[in-house]
């Protein structure tokens, strides 16, 4: 019988987690019952250095129901990290892994779909947003805009995909061989190349607490995603680079005809701009390109993406 564990990452969760586990431990009682998954099964909530008292509330659960597992990484590594974590413990005791938020914005109601797909053969399924219409303006235009950016990019993303997803054992297996220090697993996951299918679903509104995803949050996060699975904006820095040039020629020409009609003090204007534009371009391109290479600099160190300190089974 299917072994599934639902892995959540929490940070400052202490006001959405005693509901959360308690619509996840129903739901997973209801498959128990129905015999479509084993008792082995789990949920995970993985402990992202809370600074509230998020892990105590997590060692309650599982005090209380051996239903309830938990992980607590030594210090706040972020989102993506602290999933990965969850999804490798999970995967050397599940044959099945489903990861969620912690807030209740992914429907729990969806999982029953995902088993359906994963029983249909396929190793990873996507949980999809069915529509944006409870977004703000603002938060709709820029989340489509993001995944637009990102295919024009070359970057394999499903559309309207966040990191609500099931994976197979195989499937993490696999993820396990990517060994990159800056995570946007929701890039990766398609590059694994098992079969797939999409599960679409109503995202609802945060159940309590507040988002932990501001907007320098979610801007980092997107260049993130960006610099991770993509060179263009450096091939970008090269086409500018041409680009500029060429204008500098143009610029030089102008100002040699301009000296020889004994008009130089007319081309102050065009000089400046020139210097401003040429010099904002330079610096522009200088740091996408330092970017890339700060990248560099945090893979080659191979440092740990995060420490347990302590794990609840």
């Amino acid at each position: 019988m299917l072994t599934l564990w639902i892995v959540v990452p929490c940070f400052n969760e202490e006001e959405v987690l005693p509901e959360t586990a308690s619509r996840l431990s129903a739901l997973m009682k209801e498959l128990m019952y129905e015999n479509r998954i084993s008792g082995e099964s789990r949920v995970c909530f993985v402990n992202d250095g809370s600074a509230d008292s998020t892990w105590e509330k997590i060692r309650s659960l599982h005090e209380s129901d051996p239903l309830f597992a938990g992980l607590c990484l030594s210090r706040n590594r972020g989102h993506q990290n602290a999933l990965l974590a969850g999804l490798m413990l999970a995967r050397t005791h599940a044959d099945a892994v489903i990861s969620m938020d912690a807030d209740l914005q992914d429907d729990p109601g969806a999982v029953r779909a995902f088993l359906e797909q994963y029983e249909n053969g396929c190793d990873i399924v996507y949980g999809v947003r069915s529509s944006r219409a409870s977004d703000s303006f603002f938060k709709r235009s820029s989340a489509e805009s993001f995944y637009r950016l990102m295919k024009f990019l070359g970057a394999e993303l499903v559309f309207n995909h966040a990191d609500y997803r099931l994976m197979s054992r195989r499937a993490l297996d696999a993820l396990a061989e990517y060994e990159e220090v800056n995570l946007f697993l929701r890039g990766i996951a398609p590059q694994l190349g098992f079969r797939s299918a999409c599960v679409e679903y109503e995202r609802a509104e945060r159940f309590a607490g507040k988002s932990k995803y501001p907007l320098k949050k979610m801007l980092s996060f997107a260049f993130d995603g960006v610099s991770s699975f993509s060179v263009r904006p450096l091939r970008a820095a090269l086409v500018l680079g041409g680009a500029a040039f060429a204008v500098s020629i143009v610029i030089l020409i102008y100002c040699l005809i301009r000296h020889l009609c004994g008009k130089t003090v007319s081309g102050w204007t065009s000089l400046g701009v020139s210097i401003w534009a040429l010099g904002g371009l330079q610096l522009l391109m200088i740091g996408v390109v330092g970017e890339y290479v700060g990248k560099v600099y945090l893979e080659t160190k191979k440092r740990p993406r995060y420490i347990i300190e302590e794990t609840l089974l």
